[in-house]
């Protein structure tokens, strides 16, 4: 079969996902999804049995279940992290294992990316959305904007390669979120012992000396990009710098009188983050990012996610903004 380019650019926006955001559409007759030969599969065939993200103990994190009536949930994560929906039929074999290549592509990556699999028989809304002629179909989806990416199967070498454009344009977008892999850790007794630069820059932070904790993390991530801790700590630092010098009482008067003041709904969210008054903070820059347009919007979504990032993924306040976020994007 012959593969659809990677074009980035050319790509962005082209499936319409607006009827997704409507009620799912009732069961309709299962698709004839054609392979490569344009044959369709077997008469009466539905989900082949054990067919990907339907088998049963398929539960990790990596690996979902896309369908019609819950596929916001991944319109809405792909604001964390790259997407990559694989669209397949039980009638047609073949397509059923790309979802594990893909898999397979996405633990290689080191769970930076999340796979999405959609039976395309049972979500007619999804197969109209995408377009589905032939399957496997995969697309990804980065800040809630879809990116076709190539009909057909990929050997492993070429699948990485594609994966390795899609997440170089995700880090570009400040998209960088990553899926936890289930790997046990050896039980222990004792508390791993925090890495030097870490502590030394707690020391620095309780000292108040907010400049030289910024610079120890700012050290460490030039040795060591993908050091997580030191990127979410130089962060918290730089909010702490940010609000030093504030007054709460000024900040929040001109955030009252001026409620489409981007700048100034920033400084009061971030004093409310300070605080401790999180699901304000979250509240505060949604209404923002709804009340706003263009550069502004941007400029307020961006500032939104930055502080997601502070808080941490998992925290049931995110989870509950982001849902914000995405009704008052779209």
């Amino acid at each position: 079969m012959t593969q659809q380019p990677f074009t980035p650019a050319a790509l962005r926006g082209a499936v319409d996902l607006s009827a997704l955001r409507r009620p799912a559409p009732g069961p309709g007759a299962p698709a004839g999804a054609a392979g490569a030969s344009g044959r369709p599969g077997a008469p009466g065939a539905g989900s082949a049995p054990g067919a990907p993200g339907a088998a049963p103990g398929r539960s990790d994190a990596l690996v979902v279940t896309g369908a019609d009536a819950t596929f916001q949930d991944a319109v809405s994560a792909s604001l964390r992290l790259p997407v990559v929906v694989v669209l397949w039929s039980g009638r047609l074999a073949q397509s059923v294992e790309q979802v594990d290549a893909v898999a397979a592509a996405a633990r290689r990556s080191g769970g930076r990316f999340q796979v999405v699999s959609v039976d395309i028989d049972t979500n007619p809304g999804l197969r109209q959305a995408f377009a589905v002629e032939r399957v496997p179909m995969t697309v990804a989806l980065l800040q809630g904007q879809p990116i076709p990416l190539f009909l057909g199967a990929l050997p492993d070498a070429e699948l990485d390669k594609v994966v390795e454009q899609l997440l170089t344009m995700a880090v570009q977008n400040g998209i960088t979120g990553r899926i936890a892999l289930d790997e046990t850790p050896e039980p222990t007794d004792e508390e791993a012992p925090l890495p030097a630069h870490i502590e030394a820059a707690y020391a620095a932070i309780e000292a108040d000396d907010l400049e030289t904790a910024a610079a120890i993390y700012e050290t460490a991530l030039a040795t060591t990009p993908g050091d997580e801790e030191s990127r979410v700590g130089l962060g918290q630092v730089r909010l702490l710098q940010r609000t030093r010098d504030l007054d709460p009482r000024a900040v929040r008067a001109t955030a009252a009188e001026r409620p489409d003041d981007v700048a100034a709904q920033i400084q009061a969210a971030d004093l409310d983050l300070v605080g401790g008054h999180v699901e304000d903070a979250f509240a505060r820059l949604v209404d923002t990012v709804r009340a706003t347009s263009g550069a502004e919007r941007t400029t307020a979504r961006d500032h939104l996610l930055a502080l997601f990032d502070l808080v941490g993924a998992s925290d049931a306040r995110v989870t509950a903004a982001r849902r914000a976020l995405m009704s008052a994007l779209f």
